[in-house]
């Protein structure tokens, strides 16, 4: 494992909710991060299959155009009533003709499919939020971590907290969905905490005590 000696660093997205939230974990820990968005970089093709490909897809593109380490994360709803999807196609659902995102209409579609498998009960709306980190460097060299949380797709959406799927996702063991979390309730993790609530906590967690901590 290769740790990471800069605090300088690209968030390698041009998603501005993910990048909100890379920002609120890595803030507390120093970092000085500009995104691929601020940077004006292209947007690499996302061509891969698993969540790991196609994070590190981005932050190698970032690393390489920057020069500088580079994070990234790519992340998706695994429904399994609907067989893992939207899964790595999470938000090509919410794409519509004109390039831009519609996520209520990706709910929407999510809850459509999942009335046309007669899921109504919530045993049958399981599904789990996956993120994976990549650190990329220059040279081509990554680093790669995955955060996973349980819950149900409820329906109809509650919360304007957040961004995405989250007004649809309650994650195990809560009342609430992610969309009626403020942002430190979904995350649940602060460096030296034992416990991350959110994927993308739970995946920048791991990535703190591998690159960052001695």
């Amino acid at each position: 494992m290769r740790k990471l000696d800069t605090r300088t660093i690209v968030v390698a997205s041009h998603n501005a909710g993910k990048i909100r939230e890379i920002r609120d974990l890595i803030g507390p820990l120093g970092f000085t991060a500009k995104s691929a968005a601020d940077l004006n970089f292209v947007e690499p093709d996302e061509t891969g299959t698993t969540f790991e490909e196609n994070a590190a897809i981005k932050a190698l593109a970032s690393a390489k155009a920057a020069g500088m380490p580079a994070l990234s994360d790519d992340s998706g709803l695994v429904v399994d009533a609907l067989g893992g999807a939207p899964g790595v196609y999470t938000a090509n659902w919410a794409e519509k003709d004109d390039g831009s995102r519609d996520f209520a209409m990706a709910m929407g579609k999510v809850e459509k499919a999942l009335s046309e498998k007669g899921a109504s009960a919530p045993a049958d709306r399981t599904a789990r939020f996956v993120s994976v980190l990549c650190l990329a460097w220059p040279d081509g060299h990554t680093e790669i971590f995955r955060g996973e949380i349980e819950g149900t797709v409820v329906w109809p959406p509650r919360g304007s907290q957040g961004f995405g799927y989250d007004p649809i996702f309650q994650p195990e063991g809560h009342g609430v969905t992610f969309g009626e979390m403020s942002a430190e309730e979904k995350h649940g993790w602060k460096p030296g905490q034992a416990q991350a609530l959110s994927h993308r906590a739970r995946a920048f967690k791991r990535f703190v005590e591998t690159c960052l901590e001695a």
